[in-house]
């Protein structure tokens, strides 16, 4: 089985859509994902991430099935260095996150005092049960930290979603902590990942990613990447993101 997952394009955050450029972004986006056999198209509820599959589904003359749980990962907590105001769970300074080794584990990265005042794992947890059950539909069941191919197939799934919670999916598939993803990693709008299963014994697959982020559709048609998710290059750019 095939998974892509699709960031939605540049957002126009105010009013929960796209800017001119995001929706130039998901037509480009559109004519590289009608080219793929796709079984079934999943989409987060938030209005960016329907208008950029809404040009795929269009093109293909496809509908997707809304589920709530793709939702842009959202749960907030006291970042250390906020003066007590509230933000999202994967968004720290490196200086910050990277003094405490629990974040570099699966197991731990969510017991540090600020992650259990923001119930982060809850979140984590609803998520990566409510992926787990749709795999289950499509024929493999977690166990453990892989899965039990039961009904092993080629299919195609894809997902329109956020990056924060294309991180969540990563992280449960590869059984890493989500924070390396959400700081080591950066998918650009429309960044396109691909996750294939690999069954080298029979009845048991795994998860191995084949692309992170990619936006070749982007430079084939000679548009650069959208900035944003990024921060800053250097400090001295003062028209970049710095926090």
């Amino acid at each position: 089985m095939k998974l892509v997952i699709i960031r939605h394009g540049d957002p126009d955050y105010a009013v929960d859509s796209l800017t001119e450029t995001g929706w130039k972004e998901a037509r480009l986006l559109a004519e590289r994902i009608a080219r793929l056999d796709v079984t079934e198209f999943y989409v987060s509820p938030l209005g960016r991430a329907q208008a950029t599959a809404s040009c795929t589904l269009e093109k293909m003359h496809r509908t997707a099935t809304t589920c709530e749980w793709l939702r842009e990962f959202a749960p907030r907590i006291k970042r250390p260095d906020a003066d007590g105001a509230m933000k999202l769970a994967w968004d720290w300074l490196p200086a910050d996150w990277t003094k405490e080794p629990m974040y570099y584990d699966l197991d731990t990265w969510a017991k540090t005092p600020v992650m259990l005042d923001g119930h982060v794992q809850e979140d984590y947890d609803w998520v990566c049960s409510n992926f787990d059950a749709l795999l289950a539909e499509h024929g493999y069941v977690r166990e453990g930290r892989y899965y039990r191919a039961e009904r092993p197939n080629s299919e195609t799934l894809v997902f329109f979603c956020h990056f924060g919670l294309e991180c969540v999916l990563l992280s449960h598939l590869m059984s890493v902590s989500p924070m390396i993803l959400w700081h080591g990693f950066c998918a650009a709008p429309t960044g396109v990942s691909v996750v294939y299963t690999e069954e080298r014994r029979e009845g048991f697959a795994s998860f191995r990613a084949n692309s992170f982020g990619d936006t070749s559709h982007l430079y084939v048609a000679g548009m650069e990447p959208s900035f944003s998710a990024r921060f800053c290059e250097c400090f001295k750019n003062e028209e970049e993101r710095h926090d």
